[in-house]
């Protein structure tokens, strides 16, 4: 067996183990909440008998262990359950706020990744000089703000001021894509400034690391302008550190749009989880975080094999 082969078969197998283990944590983390799920739906005037009697519909009075299999394999099957409160079929639920979710995190990669690599270049070009250090201390004061407070400073300056974006975003299957790009200007903002550092920083240490190796100096010596040695010769080779920082954010930017989400009132899996948790809807909980679980770890797993894959040595070994 190849060494890259045996590399992407553990990192797989590893992904596969993690998310498992994932999903225990979620499920008994569901499981040790406080509340009576039959209470909450019934309500308080609910006799006893009643009670009894959803308990035993829901499964509640099985053991734990027989609930969490059952749960895993219709989860594995694409049966994700039915939401308490609603009766609604969660996987047809999800589906369009998944795809939601991923519009938004996909428009904000787009606008991110692209700005946050050439600033980073921008940086090492002018390294310890005024653009790399304006370029360092607003990305790390954008970092340093918590998302919800600059959600609303945007919203009050640019939508209720300014009137060129609403504070509201909402979309639908009937929008075109300039209508829904519009809608989500604000959030995508947000979601920019929050990621951009981290990327930014990793693109910067990356190269300026690469930037120490002999064929650099070699380049140099060639005549090759700055930002030719800087764009031809240490940016391919950073690429894989780049890769898992661009990855890592891009599976904030699926996840951790919670907040955003609520922020902006968009419906995406982060305001649909938001709603469930206020009613103990367990199933829809448990749906949700096993699903970011699973998007969470693809994307690392995903920025591993990049990684192995663009490793030189590993794909021709001595």
């Amino acid at each position: 067996m190849s060494p890259v082969f045996k590399l992407l078969a553990q990192r797989i197998a590893l992904s596969l183990l993690l998310l498992l283990l994932i999903s225990v944590v979620i499920f008994a983390g569901t499981m040790v909440l406080p509340g009576d799920v039959a209470q909450s739906i019934l309500g308080q005037s609910a006799t006893p008998e009643a009670l009894a009697n959803l308990r035993a519909e829901l499964g509640v009075n099985d053991p734990p262990v027989q609930r969490y299999f059952a749960w895993l394999f219709g989860a594995i099957q694409g049966d994700l359950g039915t939401a308490l409160t609603s009766g609604q079929d969660i996987s047809e639920a999800l589906a369009s706020r998944f795809w939601n979710t991923l519009f938004l995190a996909f428009w904000a990669a787009v606008v991110a990744v692209p700005l946050a690599i050439f600033l980073g270049l921008l940086a090492v070009r002018f390294k310890d000089r005024w653009p790399d250090k304006l370029i360092s201390g607003v990305t790390l004061a954008s970092i340093s703000i918590p998302e919800f407070l600059i959600g609303y400073v945007l919203m009050y300056l640019i939508a209720v001021k300014l009137r060129w974006f609403p504070s509201v975003a909402m979309i639908n299957d009937s929008m075109s894509l300039f209508e829904k790009l519009n809608a989500i200007a604000l959030p995508i903002a947000v979601l920019t400034l929050v990621v951009l550092a981290h990327m930014m920083r990793m693109t910067r240490a990356a190269i300026l690391n690469v930037m120490q190796s002999a064929y650099i100096e070699t380049a140099e010596l060639k005549g090759l302008n700055a930002f030719q040695v800087i764009y031809r010769h240490a940016f391919p080779n950073a690429v894989a550190p780049i890769v898992n920082v661009v990855m890592l954010n891009l599976a904030y930017l699926v996840v951790g749009v919670v907040v955003i989400e609520v922020v902006f009132v968009y419906p995406g899996m982060g305001q649909y989880l938001v709603d469930h948790v206020s009613k103990r809807d367990v199933p829809v909980v448990q749906a949700c975080g096993l699903i970011f679980a699973a998007v969470y770890i693809g994307l690392n797993m995903i920025a591993d094999i990049v990684a192995i894959l663009s490793n030189p040595r590993l794909r021709h070994p001595k």
